[in-house]
């Protein structure tokens, strides 16, 4: 990949958290050149002042994406300034693996090197970006400080830092994902403009992530050694609006604000351009649920706020360094007096162009079929993505369901491909049991070792899919190991029926009380267990599975059916004997669908089809004989999958226009929960585009 560059990063610093670095080199001409380029964790290239790119895709721990990013049309007569802007993280993430910071990067023309990151560049541990700051999220890294006073600058002779060749330099690898598209989107106008001050009856949250952020191990700085803190000051102000709707550019002064609201969560780098009257401070906030008269968080569990200081007398073009996402925006200026006369985002999507373009009909399955698409794009840069705010994470099962979409919408399977080789290059270094993989990949395990088992089924699952219905039926022997070490996993928890008892970690069935009842022997698991024999069938052509999905299958039905639903586990009692128990969950009725190899339509089963397409609806929060309801994952998306199995199309399309319509006349996208909680932009909700598709016969 590269020819003669190694891998850098500044003396002493690579395994040091929130290093800020700049490479900086020249080029009399860029013409017929590109600029092979990764790091870890990220990276930025500019151009004579000009975004080139963001990367690099990222994968594995111990292989690093490398990014072409042809020059061409950047270059002008003279020198050209080439600048490399690198964020070395070093902290546990479940959005990225840790590991020495680096930036290997190689300018080309043909097979002629020109420039190499070991002997061209120099480099800079600038002090533009604060390197001591919040966490972000438990899932990312770090938020991000900016100093723009006078005197400050990118690079400058007083920052100036010596590079070292990284040792055990990771394995490079290309890029399969297709490159990001990147387009202005910015605000005509502020929503609103008022004045704040403080007010300590006020909630304020000051810690907002998940439970092992608490931990030193997992990467933070102490709360005494933070340089600044706008989550906290924007909760803590009372916001009082004196103008409505108005033009940019707008002039703010100290204890000022405005708001903005795109009208649909966008997601990107934020992008402000400013003029400061006097030495300022300001606070940017962002939001993907607030109003546009008044500024509120949501409980991400992310720290959405960043900081600018801004000299006297200077223009600032902002660039933040990583993307975010956000409907509502905040500027609140904590001391001195700007203008602001550009603010938005340069999206950091997967490529919209391309999609099918034959839409619904209905206005409402249209407005969704578009949110859908919406939601793809955000969700599917590099890999399949929860979030794009919180996370960013590459989990299995929510990429079961987004690998149909990216096939849907775009006929390939570019985003998958490099999605599915992530885990095939995963190695096991103790953290889970033998044959296991992580639930979530590239990351680092939590403090736990947390795994789900029933995830790695969703992972067979998907590459059954992969190879026989999305053109990769050459590409089989490269999963036999994984799949063969998975199946080696789950034999040890057979019971004496054959079925999977008491499996180990987090056993997730879907955001209800379903996951209170996943031990001992749980039915819905069991389902998916059959499934999965019959997967590896389907790929390999061993007899032995498919005979084993259907004693699997026979069992479970036996254990779990009453004539009238399925129940969803039994538990061992002291005489050793299983006891079956009295909870039910509707998402328990579709994993047996799917998975259970019956015929619904069958007499037999004449009571559970009218339960299931005469009781149950996708909006539903009251079900019949004491049922638990199903949450939006994953089990609408289970429903959806259950009711195409059986044909019953109207029902498909009328649970999508209940569930999803309101979400995407809210955001444009689709969301987590049935609730307005969590993210309100989740990749796997995506899938919602191929359920119409197929319901309306149009797959």
């Amino acid at each position: 990949m590269f020819l003669q560059a190694k891998p850098v990063f500044p003396v002493g610093k690579s395994e040091e958290k929130n290093v800020f670095t700049v490479l900086r080199a020249y080029a009399d001409d860029l013409s017929g050149t590109a600029l092979y380029v990764t790091a870890c964790s990220f990276y930025q290239v500019w151009v004579n002042g000009t975004f080139v790119s963001f990367g690099p895709a990222r994968t594995a721990k111990g292989y690093a994406r490398v990014d072409v990013l042809p020059l061409d049309t950047y270059s002008k007569n003279g020198k050209n300034e080439i600048l490399i802007l690198v964020a070395g993280y070093y902290c546990r993430s479940l959005s990225t693996a840790k590991q020495p910071s680096f930036v290997w990067a190689e300018l080309r023309r043909g097979d002629d090197v020109l420039l190499t990151s070991d002997k061209d560049f120099e480099a800079f541990l600038s002090a533009r970006k604060a390197q001591i700051v919040k966490r972000y999220s438990l899932q990312r890294h770090f938020h991000e400080v900016w100093n723009y006073q006078n005197g400050v600058e990118l690079c400058d002779d007083a920052h100036r830092t010596e590079l070292e060749v990284l040792a055990n330099a990771p394995t490079p690898i290309e890029r399969r994902a297709p490159y990001a598209y990147y387009e202005d989107r910015l605000f005509d106008c502020a929503a609103t403009l008022g004045t704040t001050e403080y007010d300590e009856t006020l909630p304020v949250r000051t810690m907002p992530y998940s439970g092992g952020i608490y931990c030193e191990e997992w990467g933070l700085y102490g709360e005494d050694e933070v340089v600044a803190k706008p989550f906290e000051w924007i909760q803590s102000r009372k916001q009082t609006k004196t103008a409505g709707e108005t033009a940019l550019p707008v002039s703010l002064t100290e204890n000022g604000y405005a708001t903005f609201d795109f009208g649909h969560i966008e997601t990107g780098f934020l992008k402000l351009t400013v003029t400061a009257t006097e030495d300022t401070e300001l606070a940017i906030g962002f939001s993907e649920d607030s109003s546009p008269d008044r500024f509120e968080y949501t409980n991400m569990n992310v720290y959405n706020a960043h900081t600018l200081f801004v000299g006297k007398g200077k223009t600032v073009d902002w660039f933040s360094f990583e993307p975010y996402v956000g409907r509502f925006f905040f500027i609140g200026v904590k001391s001195g007096a700007v203008t602001v006369s550009t603010f938005g985002i340069k999206t950091f999507i997967h490529t919209p162009h391309g999609v099918i373009p034959e839409e619904p009909e209905d206005p409402v399955l249209r407005s969704i079929f578009r949110g859908a698409v919406r939601t793809f794009t955000h969700n599917a840069v590099d890999l399949y993505m929860d979030c794009p705010s919180r996370e960013r994470a590459g989990w299995l099962c929510d990429s079961f369901f987004t690998g149909k979409t990216e096939y849907a919408i775009f006929g390939n399977t570019m985003v998958e491909d490099a999605f599915l080789e992530n885990f095939r290059l995963y190695q096991n270094e103790g953290e889970f049991p033998k044959g296991a993989l992580p639930m979530v990949y590239p990351s680092d395990h939590q403090l736990d070792r947390k795994f789900i088992p029933q995830w790695t089924m969703w992972y067979i699952l998907e590459v059954e899919d992969y190879i026989n219905n999305r053109g990769h039926k050459a590409d089989k022997e490269l999963f036999r190991k994984s799949i063969e070490d998975l199946l080696a996993f789950y034999k040890i928890y057979e019971n004496a029926d054959g079925l999977l008892e008491r499996l180990p970690s987090w056993n997730f069935i879907e955001w209800s009380k379903a996951n209170l009842w996943s031990m001992d022997v749980n039915f819905p698991t069991n389902f998916l267990y059959a499934g999965v024999l019959e997967a590896v069938y389907k790929i390999y052509g061993d007899e032995y599975y498919l005979r084993r999905c259907q004693e699997v299958r026979e069992k479970t039905i036996e254990k779990s059916f009453d004539g009238t639903r399925f129940y969803d586990h039994s538990v061992r009692g002291g005489s050793g004997n299983h006891m079956l128990q009295n909870d039910c969950s509707e998402i328990a009725q579709y994993y047996a669908i799917l998975f259970g190899g019956f015929d619904i339509n069958d007499e037999k089963y004449a009571k559970f089809k009218h339960l299931v397409t005469k009781l149950c609806y996708a909006d539903s929060t009251e079900m019949p004989s004491d049922m638990e309801p199903i949450n939006a994952f994953i089990g609408v998306y289970l429903r959806l999958e259950a009711l195409l199995k059986i044909k019953e199309y109207d029902l498909v399309l009328s649970d999508i226009r209940a569930f999803f319509g309101e979400m995407e006349a809210l955001t444009g996208t689709l969301w987590e929960y049935r609730q307005r909680l969590g993210s309100r932009d989740h990749g796997f909700a995506s899938y919602t585009f191929v359920a119409i598709m197929k319901a309306l016969g149009k797959m």
